[in-house]
């Protein structure tokens, strides 16, 4: 059982999704992979994380740069992907960092050999759109590239981070 309520921002709605105490995802609607390993069987239902998130989403998206983010245990988590995106949460906003250099800070922080490639499957499999900020990660040269909820709304939200 997990339990959902929507959130209508700036570009379009988003689910959000809770385990009742935690935030487990937050995505744009119909972004790839979108909902993924949640069953249809969500209950709506206020929670405070869910209430927490708003505000949290409210002040980001009013150009603001929010604080106290909700809890996370973000859905489909390996050991690897926790690694990748505890690097973008360190990501500043306004700011972006290539592939490449999250595989870098990846190998560095794991010792193990991280490419570019595996480094972009965990991201493009972030659960937790804006607050694991992957849409902060560019191609080489800052290009926009990979982003699950498209191109146009990555190149939004680098705009309003001031960014692009």
């Amino acid at each position: 059982m997990y339990y959902k309520s929507a959130y209508m921002s700036p570009l379009g709605k988003m689910l959000m999704t809770s385990d009742g105490e935690r935030l487990t995802g937050l995505w744009f609607e119909g972004q790839r992979h979108f909902a993924a390993g949640l069953s249809q069987e969500g209950k709506e239902m206020d929670l405070p994380v869910f209430e927490q998130t708003k505000k949290w989403l409210d002040v980001y998206f009013s150009g603001g740069k929010p604080d106290n983010a909700p809890p996370l245990s973000p859905l489909n988590a390996t050991p690897f992907r926790l690694a990748v995106w505890e690097i973008l949460r360190l990501i500043p906003r306004g700011q972006t960092v290539t592939y490449k250099q999250v595989a870098e800070r990846c190998r560095a922080r794991t010792g193990k050999k991280t490419s570019a490639r595996a480094v972009g499957g965990a991201v493009g499999r972030n659960p937790l759109a804006l607050l694991i900020p992957c849409h902060r990660v560019t191609g080489t040269g800052g290009a926009l590239t990979g982003y699950a909820a498209g191109l146009d709304k990555k190149a939004a939200l680098l705009r309003l981070e001031g960014a692009l």
